[in-house]
């Protein structure tokens, strides 16, 4: 039991010393070819969007509502595309603190990411 335990205390240790990474390290979404540009953390907090303009400039057209909401889908679709590296980028960080066992939860129990 007190080597569970100690295993435990390890393991929550490394689990913050991956929080900590994450949230030094980023992924990018784009979508339109590149139209819109969104940059998360490992944290999932966006730190940047960026906006190709004239490339906006020829999807959107006249400035219509409808070009508007294109604008808008295309800001959605981005993040939605970091979002998902950024899943994939900590499943990978997760891999490597528990030696590829995939444990449900573990992350939410040893303090949440």
């Amino acid at each position: 039991m007190a080597g569970l335990m100690g295993q435990a205390g390890e393991i929550k240790e490394k689990m913050q010393q991956v929080q900590d990474s994450l949230a030094r390290k980023t992924v990018e979404g784009e979508s339109g070819a590149g139209a819109v540009i969104v940059t998360m953390n490992g944290k999932f907090e966006i730190i940047g969007i960026a906006f190709d303009r004239p490339l906006i400039a020829t999807l959107a057209g006249d400035g219509s509502e409808a070009d508007q909401q294109m604008i808008e889908d295309l800001t959605v679709a981005a993040c939605t595309a970091a979002h998902q590296k950024a899943q994939k980028l900590i499943a990978e960080e997760m891999s490597q603190v528990t030696g590829g066992l995939n444990i449900p939860g573990l992350d939410k129990m040893l303090g949440g990411m």
